[in-house]
């Protein structure tokens, strides 16, 4: 089993207006913002599955993208998408209709050369028996020498707060040590895309802050699925994801709010920018009267 992850790549691009969809999810995107480094490109992806029935279902409807800024968070209920989203950016999930683009090229290679991916459950992560051993495997990719390889993983360890860990079993470790080692190891490995499924699930505050710091400190792109509403404040945009779309696409604080106030009951749910039987790509027209065609 062989880690997802790839050579760094560093671009910040900011949300362009306050409250109001960036250029996301509902038009294709324009043929400049190709090839660009620092841009994961989505063109009309949509992933579809066999249900027991025999029927087919939706997982994620048609969908198109275009994400250059550095931190984007997607939050939604539970079983809505954002786990689908990102594994089809990450080619974990082969897209059943589509193409994903990452810094303007549309092949697997890319994606695996790219893109280090944080799972949700790290028992699918960890796969060494001990610590140093398993960011030691991350390492390998860079071709260090052995001695390098060892002094290099217990930088890296000492710098997410876990001095001294490297001879510890993976299965000796809590849930928030397991966490950051994965980050860790992904980190590792220099990639220009860092997809984080729930980092901060069921961490303690500690471990919270030093998984935050990490993804913050990173040189990558960061994109994180997260119901942690206060880590997606802190990113440069948030796509709400719903039913398998990407129903509303803008700055934190406004969008954050929006959904608070629909999870409280004050607004109904879901408050989206397309309506429930609408394809992303087709919603374009109205979505781009809004500020920015997104979804």
């Amino acid at each position: 089993m062989r880690r997802r992850v790839f050579r760094r790549t560093v671009g910040d691009r900011r949300p362009d207006a306050a409250g109001t969809p960036s250029d996301g999810a509902g038009a294709p995107p324009a043929p400049d913002a190709v090839g660009a480094p620092g841009c994961l490109t989505l063109r009309g992806v949509g992933v579809t599955v066999a249900a027991p029935t025999g029927e087919e279902r939706t997982l994620l409807h048609l969908t198109s993208l275009r994400i250059t800024e550095h931190r984007v968070a997607l939050i939604g209920s539970n079983g809505q998408g954002k786990t689908t989203l990102l594994r089809c950016i990450a080619r974990l999930t082969a897209p059943t209709t589509g193409t994903v683009e990452v810094d303007g090229d549309a092949s697997v290679a890319a994606a695996r050369e790219r893109i280090g991916f944080v799972f949700a459950d790290t028992a699918a992560q960890l796969i060494m028996p001990t610590v140093g051993e398993d960011i030691e495997l991350s390492l390998r990719r860079l071709q260090l020498g052995r001695r390098e390889r060892a002094e290099r993983a217990d930088a890296l360890l000492s710098r997410a707060g876990l001095e001294g860990f490297g001879p510890r079993s993976v299965h000796e470790l809590s849930g928030g040590e397991r966490q950051l080692v994965a980050l860790t190891g992904v980190l590792a490995t220099q990639p220009s895309w860092v997809l984080a499924d729930e980092p901060t699930a069921a961490l303690d505050l500690v471990n919270r802050h030093r998984v935050v710091r990490a993804l913050a400190d990173a040189p990558a792109h960061v994109l994180v699925a997260t119901h942690d509403l206060d880590l997606a404040a802190d990113c440069d945009r948030v796509l709400w994801v719903h039913d398998g779309r990407v129903v509303a696409d803008g700055k934190p604080a406004a969008l954050i709010e929006r959904y608070r106030a629909c999870a409280a009951g004050e607004r109904p749910w879901p408050d989206v920018d397309v309506e429930p039987g609408v394809d992303t790509a087709e919603a374009a027209g109205s979505m781009s009267s809004m500020g920015g065609a997104g979804a």
